[in-house]
């Protein structure tokens, strides 16, 4: 049996807020108490609307958050007990990546490997080397951020997490934006990391397809718990649907939402 990558359990989130200082403070569950496992090597995608905890969940998987109930463990590490060694572990990608927008890819990508121990000749060779495979043009690499297309600075975003060749790489609607080449230059890379070095990946996406050429499972999250869960012919078969998009739309709810909507609308 494979060894377990990423272990989630019963793990809920909520966010409490006060709109001014004479209102009660209201609660809003992100995460209700979600479980899944994934194996090591294995890519698993969770896919859900707007507003479903998928990047609530990321955020806490990579030490950025911290959980209100349940468990999380990553090679064997739990959170946030051993956050320290987790993010020496972890490489995450986000849909909004941060970065010194005046600074170049080279300075961006230096400054993140240098906090690794990482030293200038091998990062510069390891990030050129990343950023070829993803179809980034060698010539910008000197140019400023805020020069670049988005599709650019998301090859960036995903070289810098790469750098330090984690075993485990959480992807939080990592193409989400990008032009098709750039989306297609992304997927492929990632089929190539898996296939050298079967590094573990947690991918959140709107993309039924592209989590279906992705990943080998898929989870489905609503309202912040796990609906579904399965491979992507487990997945139709469950919704008796043959489109992606229909699967997605029939298990998460949305159609339902929509014609409350639209009920309340008319009456």
């Amino acid at each position: 049996m494979s060894r377990v990558s990423i272990r989630v359990n019963n793990l809920k989130k909520v966010f409490r807020k006060r709109s001014s200082p004479f209102r009660k403070v209201t609660e809003e569950w992100a995460l209700k108490g979600v479980s899944f496992e994934v194996a090591s090597g294995e890519a698993y995608a969770l896919l859900g609307p707007n507003g479903s905890g998928k990047s609530t969940l990321i955020r806490i998987l990579s030490t950025l958050l911290l959980q209100d109930g349940g468990t999380v463990e990553i090679e064997g590490l739990r959170l946030p007990e051993h956050e320290r060694r987790v993010r020496e572990i972890v490489g995450r990608v986000s849909v909004d990546a941060a970065f010194y927008k005046k600074l170049s890819a080279k300075e961006n990508l230096l400054y993140s490997a240098f906090m690794y121990g990482y030293q200038r000749r091998e990062a510069e060779q390891r990030a050129l080397e990343i950023l070829e495979q993803l179809g980034f043009p060698a010539r910008r690499f000197h140019d400023p951020l805020e020069e670049m297309s988005r599709g650019m600075q998301q090859k960036i975003a995903i070289a810098r997490a790469l750098l330090v060749n984690p075993p485990v790489l959480l992807l939080d609607e990592p193409t989400t934006g990008l032009d098709p080449k750039s989306k297609r230059d992304v997927q492929v890379f990632l089929e190539r990391l898996r296939e050298l070095h079967r590094t573990t990946i947690l991918l959140t996406s709107h993309d039924m397809a592209e989590a279906e050429r992705l990943c080998e499972r898929i989870g489905l999250l609503a309202g912040g718990n796990l609906v579904a869960e399965g491979t992507a012919d487990d997945l139709r078969r469950k919704a008796g649907c043959v489109n992606l998009d229909d699967v997605f739309i029939r298990l998460t709810g949305e159609k339902l939402v929509d014609e409350e909507k639209e009920t309340l609308e008319e009456a």
